[in-house]
C-alpha cells in the first residue's frame, strides 16, 4: 500500500467519524486531534476501524505514533505493505 493510500483510509476514517472535519488546512505534522478537535473515543475509533479493517493490533504504548498524519503514516507503512 502507497503512502498516499494509507493517507486517504486515515482520512476517510476520521470522515466516517466526524463527517463534520476540515482537511483544507489540515497541517500533517501537527496533531490531529488538536486540528480536528478529535477527543480521545474519537482516538479509539481510529485505532479500532484500522483493527476491524486491515486486522491490524496497534498496542497502546503506540498510539504517540498515531498523533499527527505524517507519523500515522509513517506507522502504518510497514503494517500494510502487503495490503
Amino acid at each position: 500500500m502507497t503512502r498516499d493510500s494509507i493517507k486517504d483510509i486515515i482520512i476517510e476514517i476520521i470522515e466516517d467519524i466526524d463527517e463534520d472535519a476540515d482537511f483544507d488546512n489540515l497541517d500533517p505534522d501537527q496533531p490531529l486531534r488538536d486540528q480536528l478537535e478529535l477527543d480521545s473515543m474519537d482516538f479509539l475509533d481510529i485505532v479500532m476501524e484500522l483493527r476491524k479493517r486491515y486486522q491490524l493490533q496497534i498496542p497502546e504504548e503506540d498510539y504517540p505514533q498515531l498523533a499527527t498524519l505524517t507519523s500515522c503514516i509513517n506507522y502504518l507503512e510497514p503494517l500494510l505493505k502487503d495490503v
